[in-house]
């Protein structure tokens, strides 16, 4: 598509090469500003593609393309809300327009909202599902299409380790995320069976270290069983990963990247509709 990653360069950890295991690829990665998102635009563009680094924060995704570009990679930065069509409909046109096709998505853009299911709002409900789920549904829509025309692709979505095992006060956000696993399987045999030669997986992130704790409302926080928690997470998530994952930590945002980043790559073509599991062995 007319891009060629440049030599290797060194910006703190992050290095692009030669010949990445995405080189030449086109990418989009929602909710890129930070956290899972961040860590998989940078990983991405670390490996050769060409980045659209999208998020509702826009001085975020700004941020994230410049890491990119400081490492010697190729990346743009996008405003971008996932729960309305005209944005998506607007990004990928930009996609195609500017490098030719679309070879990967990553639908990494969800919130978390807690509580007890008798007193959540249908507004919060709403709202939840229309990031979590409604944003995934969109993306995929919007992206299958550019992507067949590309000869091909794959597409990442974001669930959970809560789209698999239920908790009590995350029921909502269960349901975002139970939604996204199924979505992703149903997709991935429509696309295989129409032989659109596009892969479409889920990856389920346990406890990892983001900014999602932070800013979970505080009905979340009681139900891990610390009301005091306020925002300073990182010896409770600690405490958290040493209870609930057999290998006893916090997983990094890297640790799904790495996943992300075979899921994207040509590595993973024999993979589709199945779920991708780093939690550190809670599932098990």
């Amino acid at each position: 598509m007319g891009y060629s990653p440049k030599l290797t360069f060194y910006v703190g950890v992050f290095a692009v090469q030669q010949a990445g295991r995405v080189a030449n690829k086109i990418a989009i990665v929602t909710g890129a500003a930070s956290g899972i998102g961040q860590a998989c635009a940078l990983r991405l563009g670390q490996e050769g593609a060409f980045v659209l680094a999208t998020d509702i924060d826009p001085a975020g995704a700004e941020a994230t393309a410049g890491l990119i570009a400081a490492a010697g990679g190729q990346a743009s930065a996008h405003a971008h809300d996932v729960a309305e069509e005209s944005a998506w409909q607007t990004l990928v046109g930009e996609a195609v327009a500017a490098h030719g096709g679309l070879d990967v998505l990553v639908n990494n853009a969800g919130i978390a909202i807690g509580g007890s299911i008798i007193e959540m709002s249908l507004v919060d409900w709403r709202r939840q599902q229309s990031i979590n789920l409604d944003g995934v549904f969109l993306g995929v829509k919007h992206a299958l299409p550019a992507m067949t025309d590309s000869g091909g692709g794959s597409i990442i979505n974001i669930s959970s380790v809560a789209g698999i095992k239920g908790a009590a006060n995350l029921a909502a956000y269960n349901a975002t995320k139970g939604g996204v696993r199924l979505f992703t399987k149903g997709v991935a045999i429509e696309a295989a069976r129409k032989g659109w030669n596009v892969r479409v997986n889920s990856v389920h992130p346990g406890i990892i270290r983001t900014a999602i704790w932070d800013k979970a409302n505080p009905e979340f926080w009681a139900e891990m069983e610390d009301e005091d928690a306020g925002g300073a997470n990182r010896i409770e998530l600690e405490e958290m990963a040493a209870v609930q994952a057999p290998l006893g930590r916090v997983g990094d945002p890297g640790d799904i990247a790495g996943g992300v980043l075979f899921l994207a790559s040509d590595d993973s073509s024999y993979m589709t509709g199945t779920e991708l599991i780093i939690d550190g062995g809670i599932c098990a």
